[in-house]
């Protein structure tokens, strides 16, 4: 890797660190209550907050790919600052709300440009073949603070209450720092063409954002294997954001777990994810990518079950398996979906689609967690999870294998 490359890559992992470093992630369950908010209440606002991103993803994406992904990701950290002090100035439900819909814009102006800028700037520049490994170990890299910080921000919240809002705002403004300074997507040449003096970013000629949405839908409808390869994540983008958010802290709280220790247990689970982050080739140098992707979203749903069967011990243990199948699947299932777009013009667009789909999921099962949790029932919620899950995989694995045999037949026909 040169040292143009080498230098955005490195800025790249520095705003998914900053970016991702949400200080308040493994009290604010705890922080709402004593506010005096319900589970009902709480749930509600994260049900909101999904149906919200969802709202958001598409025209964020569209925007990303009309204009430019780093103007997003800038764009995004300055929402994340704001977001982040809402909850020091207004306590109350209005200023949770107001905080998880500023914290879906900031997320929806992110998720779908920050991966393609990584992935359209190593392509340009040459080094398309390490983006799947440059993913994994900045996802690895951002999870690194966390496994730092969040064992004492139990402590930093009997202290200060605040404390972990105002901290995360800093270091979303250390993140829009990051943003401004990352390098223009190089340019790519033919072979056939000689030296360009422009100095701007090379990427594709855009579409007006009229048609990008058009553009989109369309390559969706043209290839089959894209769409199921977009519900695939789904799996694992919601069970994994369902347990890190939703379900992490309810879980600790039914074991009779100290506030103090949530920190600790979620940076032990986050140590496992970053392992995972950093390796996802274990698997693919043994098996093909989808089928880590099928067996990884299993492995996840079953100890996700057993986190609510078992006692605190055994909880533990299996939130931390979770979290390293979350952590190998993650790289694995965007490269994938990268590779089955086409058409780059269109990428955070339909990188923005899938979080859509995931997000709409997530708003569902926020809205039923609520009430499994009013009446004290999350063990089966966990253990019916586990099931739907898998056996949407197990069709979607099927269908894939038939998409895939159809594709290598209909050439030769």
């Amino acid at each position: 890797m040169n040292p143009a490359v080498r230098r955005a890559v490195w800025l790249s992992y520095t705003f998914q660190f900053f970016f991702g470093l949400l200080l308040w992630l493994p009290v604010f369950y705890e922080y709402q209550r004593q506010i005096g908010l319900s589970d009902t209440q709480i749930f509600g606002i994260q049900s909101i907050y999904y149906i919200a991103f969802c709202l958001l993803e598409i025209p964020t994406g569209m925007v990303a790919d009309r204009f430019d992904y780093r103007h997003c990701l800038v764009a995004g950290g300055v929402v994340l600052i704001a977001a982040n002090l809402t909850p020091v100035f207004l306590v109350s439900y209005t200023g949770f709300l107001v905080h998880f819909l500023l914290i879906a814009l900031a997320r929806s102006l992110v998720s779908g440009a920050a991966s393609a800028y990584l992935y359209e700037y190593m392509h340009s520049a040459g080094a398309g073949e390490a983006y799947p490994q440059a993913e994994g170990y900045g996802r690895s890299y951002s999870l690194i603070g966390k496994v730092v910080c969040w064992p004492v921000v139990g402590l930093l919240m009997q202290w200060n209450m605040p404390s972990p809002y105002w901290l995360s705002a800093i270091n979303a403004a250390i993140a829009v720092l990051a943003a401004v300074i990352l390098p223009a997507i190089p340019r790519r040449l033919p072979v056939s063409a000689g030296p360009t003096t422009s100095s701007h970013s090379s990427r594709p000629e855009r579409p007006p954002i009229s048609v990008a949405l058009r553009g989109s839908f369309a390559q969706m409808r043209g290839s089959r294997l894209l769409v199921l390869l977009m519900v695939q994540g789904v799996a694992i983008f919601t069970l994994a954001r369902i347990c890190s958010v939703n379900l992490f802290q309810p879980i600790l709280d039914s074991k009779n777990t100290p506030v103090v220790l949530y920190g600790v247990v979620m940076a032990l689970m986050t140590v496992f994810e970053a392992l995972g982050a950093a390796r996802p080739n274990w698997l693919r140098r043994h098996i093909s990518d989808v089928r880590s992707v099928f067996f990884l979203t299993l492995a996840m749903a079953v100890t996700l079950a057993l986190a609510g069967l078992l006692g605190i011990v055994g909880s533990v243990i299996a939130l931390c398996v979770f979290s390293l199948a979350c952590g190998l699947s993650f790289p694995i299932q965007r490269a994938l979906l990268n590779a089955a777009i086409t058409d780059s013009r269109y990428r955070a667009t339909l990188l923005s689609i899938e979080s859509i789909i995931d997000r709409a999921v997530c708003a569902l099962v926020a809205l039923a967690l609520g009430s499994y949790l009013q009446s004290g029932a999350l063990t089966d919620f966990l253990v019916q999870t586990a099931i739907v899950t898998c056996v949407v995989m197990v069709v979607i694995a099927l269908l894939i294998r038939l998409t895939r045999r159809q594709a290598s037949v209909t050439p030769s026909t």
